[in-house]
């Protein structure tokens, strides 16, 4: 099953926009994002995509500190791309007040993860780094298992603007190291193919 879009007025300034995702009861599981100004549902991920995510995050404890935590379904807000993203993991400090209980302001973050989905692939390719970028969070891990060169890991860092610069790119079966604040080799080798 693929993403679907909803509907909804072009004219709608950044606060109505929040106010409708926040407010709509979506289905049941789905993954409700907005994505360049565009509500888009999505199912919940697969399996092997639930088992990537899980392999890393078990990695990621052993390297943050204890006022760190690592969120699997917490929104972020990027309200000049209009985005308001759920990365499949994020990293972040533990703050005791946010504006709002169903997200935080991507600048919060210091590390977001997306694993591609057949049917997301261009979003998280393209739409949500340059949305991760434009917040200037620092490292963004990009486990791409349907690139057309077989399924590689890319991590991007030192944003500017709307771009990450690639720090490195792997193969599945290879290594990747996380920079400070992290210090973490992730062994790709545990990941299963698609």
């Amino acid at each position: 099953m693929s993403a679907l879009t909803v509907s909804q007025d072009p004219e709608q300034s950044w606060d109505d926009l929040v106010r409708f995702w926040e407010e709509m009861e979506w289905p049941e599981g789905s993954k409700v994002e907005i994505i360049e100004g565009i509500v888009t549902v999505s199912p919940a991920p697969a399996y092997r995509h639930n088992v990537i995510a899980a392999r890393i995050q078990r990695r990621l404890y052993s390297a943050i500190p204890d006022d760190w935590e690592i969120f699997q379904t917490l929104a972020i807000a990027v309200p000049s791309r209009l985005g308001m993203l759920i990365p499949d993991l994020m990293v972040a400090p533990v703050h005791d007040h946010t504006e709002s209980e169903t997200h935080i302001p991507a600048g919060l973050a210091e590390l977001v993860v997306e694993v591609t989905s057949k049917s997301n692939a261009r979003h998280d390719r393209v739409s949500k780094p340059a949305a991760y970028a434009a917040a200037g969070i620092p490292l963004y891990l990009l486990v791409d298992a349907w690139a057309t060169d077989g399924p590689t890991v890319t991590l991007y860092g030192e944003p500017k603007d709307d771009v990450y610069r690639p720090l490195k790119s792997v193969k599945f079966g290879e290594p990747i190291e996380l920079p400070p604040p992290f210090d973490l080799v992730i062994d790709t080798a545990e990941f299963p193919e698609a």
